[in-house]
């Protein structure tokens, strides 16, 4: 999509808060599509992701930090565009355990809360995690959805939607790190490029 058909977007400034989704874990931020989408329209772009962030789950023991809802408090006070981009580590957290799954949707529903009081004037969204075939992803994914769609958040659902085939063994070794189940390499992140310049273009 060339600039000139998204002038909005020039000069705001962009946030993508999350975890190894928005770090991009082994590679450089530059390779990422949402680094590629900022610079695409010239707009001011922060990365704030962190590797193993939970939206849920304090994970400071493990070296990842506490949960989502405590970074939201360093986070700027003003941004144009907030995005999210989070939910893989909470799914592998809440496998097939209830008490999990609630504590999860209780975090989650306090988090889109908090996000909202914080940017009040800033175009949100949620960018969901892939469709990994484990426990914990498909009840973490439709709560994203519902969660999200309550508090009027719009979200870009990348397990079903992307046309990233997570759960295939030959689409991973070409184009996620390593052939893992969560990280894309710079050309997995083409293939998202167009696709998620669009949406962001029509918040």
């Amino acid at each position: 999509m060339a600039q000139s058909l998204a002038d909005h977007l020039t000069g705001k400034t962009i946030l993508f808060f999350g975890d190894s989704y928005v770090k991009n874990h082994r590679r450089p931020v530059e390779e990422t599509w949402h680094y590629q989408v900022a610079k695409r329209h010239a707009m001011h772009y922060i990365n704030a992701g962190r590797n193993g962030s939970s939206i849920a789950f304090d994970r400071t023991r493990d070296g990842f930090g506490p949960n989502m809802i405590a970074r939201l408090r360093e986070l700027p006070d003003s941004v144009d565009y907030f995005i999210v981009i989070a939910g893989h580590n909470d799914a592998d957290k809440v496998k097939n355990s209830s008490d999990s799954l609630r504590m999860f949707c209780d975090s989650l529903d306090r988090f889109c809360t908090l996000l909202v009081e914080k940017y009040p004037a800033a175009r949100l969204a949620w960018v969901t995690p892939w469709n990994v075939d484990r426990p914990g992803f498909p009840q973490v994914l439709a709560a994203i959805k519902n969660i999200c769609g309550r508090h009027a958040i719009p979200v870009l659902d990348a397990a079903q939607e992307s046309g990233i085939h997570v759960r295939s063994q030959a689409f991973r070794r070409r184009y996620f790190q390593g052939g893992d189940t969560a990280h894309l390499n710079a050309e997995g992140h083409r293939l998202l490029l167009n696709w998620a310049d669009h949406f962001i273009c029509g918040l």
